[in-house]
């Protein structure tokens, strides 16, 4: 048993610079190096590449990730885990694996994490939505997929059976750090107050470079120095669950009391109970000291037994967003594109009012925020932008928004860079499902 576990966060996005990550590997001396590259409607997308071609649906980085980490994995030196299964673990080991065969890497054990899914069988449990109040089965689009946040289940019994580059679907974005906390410290998959401490660091860890500075600069008031370098978290974990926070040495950021405090209530509701699939986590009493420069101590954070549910992400598609854009610059910019939007106001309503189930026009720079709430500005805006946006049904309409944005080059004076497009409108919503409807199985793959 480990007495210091190192683990690095490798990404917290599917686009996340790379180069960090390689920076961590190279001079971090990590055991393990997670990858979060999972967001709702990340995996959406992911799903429809997939309904397209069964053989994609993973990340779109995976190429790279596996040419640039594999070999550290193939030394001995690293283990990998992360999300970049997306929809389809196990084509993306089939990927893996042949990437690796074309670069002559061996001794690197993959697995695929499977038991996410449960895309075929969502319609029939037809559970209720939190984002409406009502059945599954009320909604007017077509499901394209339905994810549950899984736990460590998976990647303890993969890093049991002696894995070391490992690929799930939508893992959770802690679990994938908590993971390797209970294969090499042994901890019992009932012990709570454990499982909430690694839990507490794996949060902190999960967004990578926000604990380092990147959600933390708001000058003058907050300065993090070198933003042009930041750096990727480093925890140096005990076998209690507490653990050092750091970076490294030379890259830019910074790593404090505050940063670590402000990564710790980002996106969480109720500090006693941060619900994972792993553990109710209970942050109240966690304590944070800063022990030297770029070094912070977290200990004290607490648990409880997990939830019987587990949180499900359910893929709609809802048809279609028509948007447009065009620029006014120069004296009188506002007034121009205030009439700009009144015309395109009347205009779309007219022509297209009725097939439309949503009407935005806002003028960016001025109130696209905060809508009617904004603050008149104290000086006159020179450089603002009207953006259209409506969502149908019907893809002719939505295509028809984009024109009468381009058709306001005749009017108000002055108009130009316009830009026009149209998306498919896939809606995320979430519900809860009994962990017992999940089943995870495990494939190993050595090359």
């Amino acid at each position: 048993m480990k007495s210091i576990l190192r683990i690095g966060s490798g990404s917290a996005y599917a686009e996340d610079d790379i180069i960090p990550a390689i920076d961590l590997v190279e001079k971090g001396d990590l055991d393990y190096i997670c990858f979060d590259s999972l967001a709702e409607r990340t995996l959406a997308l992911a799903h429809q590449r997939k309904s397209s071609n069964p053989q994609v649906g993973y990340d779109l980085r995976l190429e790279e990730l596996v040419k640039t980490f594999a070999p550290y994995v193939a030394n001995g030196k690293l283990k990998v885990i992360g999300n970049m299964g997306a929809a389809n673990p196990i084509a993306a080991v089939e990927k893996a694996m042949e990437i690796c065969k074309k670069a002559s890497i061996t001794g690197v054990q993959f697995a695929a994490i499977t038991g996410d899914d449960i895309s075929d069988k969502i319609e029939s449990l037809d559970p209720i939505l939190w984002e409406t109040g009502e059945h599954l089965s009320q909604l007017n689009g077509k499901v394209v997929c339905a994810n549950a946040y899984t736990g460590v289940e998976g990647i303890v019994k993969a890093l049991n059976q002696g894995a070391n580059f490992i690929i799930g679907g939508r893992l959770a974005d802690p679990s994938l750090y908590v993971a390797p906390m209970i294969h090499e410290f042994g901890w019992s998959m009932d012990d709570w107050d454990k499982i909430g401490r690694g839990t507490l660091i794996a949060h902190i860890l999960e967004c990578g470079t926000h604990v380092t500075g990147g959600n933390f600069a708001d000058p003058p008031y907050r300065m993090v120095p070198d933003l042009d370098n930041l750096g990727l978290p480093i925890a140096e974990i005990e076998s209690s669950g507490n653990a050092i926070i750091t970076k490294l040495e030379g890259t830019g950021g910074m790593v404090s009391e505050e940063t670590v405090k402000t990564q710790i209530v980002y996106e969480v509701h109720d500090p006693e109970r941060y619900v994972t699939p792993d553990v109710t986590c209970n942050m109240r009493y966690a304590e944070v000291k800063e022990e030297a420069k770029d070094r912070v101590l977290v200990t004290g954070a607490t648990g409880e037994k997990h939830p019987e549910n587990l949180k499900v992400m359910v893929g709609v598609l809802e048809g279609y967003i028509g948007e447009g854009e065009v620029s006014f610059a120069g004296p009188g910019a506002t007034e121009r594109a205030k009439l700009s939007r009144e015309v395109l106001r009347k205009r779309i309503n007219q022509r297209y009012g009725d097939m439309l189930e949503e009407l935005r026009i806002d003028i960016i720079g001025l109130d696209s925020i905060h809508a009617s709430a904004s603050t008149l500005p104290n000086e006159e805006l020179f450089d603002v932008r009207v953006r259209v946006a409506a969502r149908t049904k019907d893809k002719k309409i939505a295509e028809a928004i984009g024109k009468e944005v381009e058709w306001q080059f005749f009017g108000p004076s002055g108009g130009g860079g316009f830009r026009k497009y149209i998306r498919e409108v896939l809606t995320m919503y979430s519900t809860l499902v009994p962990r017992n409807e999940f089943k995870y199985d495990v494939l190993v793959k050595e090359v």
